[in-house]
């Protein structure tokens, strides 16, 4: 395919969208502050407050049960997963990252909603700041506006997947 190609994007325009938030609240001041992040952007692109609904679970095991049923529920045309893992010194790390991810990754194979990922899986406290507005971006804001272009490329594709 040349670059010239006809190409489909998303925009990250949050317009009359439904959109639902799972955030943890383990590692709070890293969550707390992915949370604003995501929910500042979202508005500022266009969301209206009321049409956003969060829902707050201990840890980022859970955000993927919840992320799932909102999933199911129809209700909702994007899901941002917010939570944060930093390294101890146990394997439990891994095995709450892999499990995180896995789960969070089989809500948006369900190719039917926007899914944003912004689990932050870190060795350093430091370095989960660094993901909340610091030198490598913020997750949370990242999170929310990838949900919101796959949710509008969904959008998009619906009268091409019905009309095939």
């Amino acid at each position: 395919m040349s670059l010239d190609a006809p190409t489909l994007e998303g925009t990250v325009d949050a317009s009359g969208l439904r959109i639902g938030i799972v955030a943890a609240r383990f590692n709070e001041k890293i969550t707390n502050a992915l949370l604003e992040g995501a929910v500042a952007t979202l508005i500022k692109h266009g969301a209206e407050e009321t049409s956003i609904r969060c829902v707050r679970v201990a840890g980022a095991l859970e955000i993927a049960t919840i992320a799932q049923r909102m999933a199911k529920s129809q209700q909702y045309d994007v899901i941002v997963c917010l939570g944060c893992v930093i390294r101890g010194g146990t394997a439990h790390f891994d095995y709450v990252c892999q499990g995180a991810m896995d789960a969070i990754n089989d809500v948006a194979r369900r190719g039917d909603i926007g899914v944003g990922n912004g689990v932050l899986t870190v060795d350093t406290f430091e370095q989960a700041l660094e993901r909340t507005g610091g030198a490598h971006g913020h997750k949370g804001a990242e999170a929310a506006l990838t949900a919101v272009e796959v949710a509008l490329c969904l959008k998009t594709l619906e009268p091409m997947v019905e009309s095939a």
